[in-house]
């Protein structure tokens, strides 16, 4: 769940409990708006289902044999052209996995729960693998008496190909994101508030009502021409006419981890949904799928779900903190937790009692160190990053290094991960979006600058942005300095 400023549509993540209620509670925005973003785990077949939160999926429209849409001799069944239900993504197409980058391992890959989201380096099983080749079914619906008033390409096209776009870049083309669209609005068989959908409502196989009734309907509508073998997560655009604006609610949803209840005709166990509600503004409004999406990848709501004011720990450094307004790349933490950094991208600085230097480079940088991890304790740890303005970050109008504490034992919505603020009386330094919280906008550490905290000391020695005609690797980096206590 979260909080939503302006016209915004956030995601949540769908987690299918079997009888178990919504995971997180709206929590409070100045301003009046409560936020989306709701993480829902998948029902388990025992009687006494854990909760746990959902993640986002993909979107890109593969191209390629096995996009999942069955055929009769006389062609697809799914509305459209095969260039427009097919299309292509620019990112390098890797068969399977990229063999450059590698999940979290040694000894700063902190633990944590063995089931649902979480910060803990080693994502459980059930959830979607982020890196490599992602391939995501996308199905339009609205109701009787909420009609679309849209074509389905006109809503398909508010979060694609954005969407795979932000992955791509993100990842540095480690997630090759695959969306293939069923380019017509599949009608509920009910009026919308029959089905009583509200913020928290849950997939339960035993309701006649709630995402269960939604999804089964879904189900049965496109499993004739779909082949759900071939997909790793679904995503459900509601029209965006149906249910409240996404200024005053949000009801955009994802359940994952585990199979839904709901098995399909291909006897495949339904999982990794997520539910796109309202519509947001502004040119990233598609980023909420990129949130809910995350979710079925792993992550965590990094903003408060318990009513605080200051409900945003992270800000606009991470899209599962904040998610509207203008664009803003994951955390280095999670990168590595998605796969998307190679091994010597990565410095592990565990020996008590040492003094290093490391030279980190930028997100938007393909090449480089990219984080410092310090582990602080069995679950705790400070991750030390660079962060400069750039495609994906334009609010970072403060070029510096980024400290920030993860913990990977504190469950999502409850502030996981905290950023330290280098400037914590100021009023930051971009102004120019009221979606942004300005005031950690300046929050890196500059040349000069110290971070201590837990025995810890970073100190930033040095800003070398890249010229225009040398190696940005060579170049663009913070030198910082980590000393770390005798004993953690």
């Amino acid at each position: 769940m979260r909080q939503i400023p302006s016209a915004l549509l956030a995601t949540a993540a769908l987690a299918v409990t079997l009888v178990v209620p919504a995971l997180n509670a709206a929590a409070s925005r100045p301003g009046g708006t409560t936020r989306p973003g709701d993480s829902r785990p998948a029902a388990s077949p025992a009687p006494d289902a854990q909760r746990y939160s959902a993640l986002q999926g993909r979107s890109d429209t593969g191209q390629g044999d096995g996009d999942g849409i069955r055929r009769s001799p006389d062609g697809p069944h799914t509305p459209g052209s095969a260039d427009t239900r097919r299309g292509t993504s620019s990112a390098p197409p890797p068969s399977s996995r990229d063999a450059s980058a590698a999940f979290p391992s040694g000894r700063c890959a902190l633990p944590g729960p063995t089931t649902g989201v979480s910060e803990a380096a080693a994502t459980p099983g059930g959830y979607v693998r982020a890196n490599g080749r992602v391939r995501a079914l996308t199905v339009l619906i609205d109701f009787p008496d909420v009609r679309a008033g849209i074509s389905p390409r006109a809503r398909y096209g508010e979060f694609f190909p954005a969407a795979p776009r932000f992955f791509r870049e993100s990842s540095h083309g480690r997630l090759d994101y695959r969306s293939t669209p069923v380019l017509k609005w599949i009608r509920m068989s009910r009026p919308l508030p029959s089905y009583r959908i509200e913020r928290g409502t849950s997939f339960n196989p035993a309701s006649e009502n709630g995402y269960y009734a939604l999804a089964k309907e879904v189900v049965r509508a496109v499993d004739r021409e779909v082949d759900f073998r071939t997909y790793d997560l679904v995503n459900v655009l509601v029209t965006p006419e149906a249910g409240p604006p996404a200024t005053e609610n949000v009801w955009s949803v994802t359940f994952s981890g585990g199979p839904l209840g709901l098995k399909t005709g291909d006897g495949t166990s339904l999982k990794n949904v997520s539910f796109i509600w309202s519509r947001q503004t502004g040119p990233s409004a598609y980023r909420v799928l990129n949130h809910e999406n995350a979710h079925s990848f792993g992550l965590p709501d990094l903003y408060f779900t318990d009513g605080r004011a200051d409900a945003h720990p992270v800000g606009h450094w991470d899209p599962m903190d904040v998610d509207w307004g203008p664009e803003n790349d994951f955390l280095g933490w999670h990168k590595w937790k998605l796969g998307w950094l190679a091994p010597k991208q990565v410095d592990c600085v565990h020996r008590a009692g040492s003094v290093s230097t490391h030279r980190l480079t930028a997100a938007a940088v393909p090449g480089g160190t990219k984080i410092a991890v310090v582990p602080v304790s069995r679950y705790r740890a400070y991750v030390v990053e660079a962060r400069r303005t750039g495609p994906l970050d334009p609010t970072a109008c403060r070029p510096g290094v980024l400290v920030y504490r993860v913990a990977t034992d504190v469950p999502s919505g409850k502030g996981p991960i905290r950023i330290s603020d280098a400037t914590p009386k100021s009023a930051g330094c971009f102004h120019k979006d009221p979606n942004v919280r300005a005031g950690l906008t300046d929050a890196t550490y500059r040349p000069g600058q110290t971070f201590r905290a837990d025995g810890i000391t970073v100190k930033v020695l040095e800003d070398r942005p890249a010229a225009a005609d040398v190696d940005h690797d060579a170049t663009d980096a913070f030198r910082v300095r980590i000393t770390t206590p005798r004993r953690h």
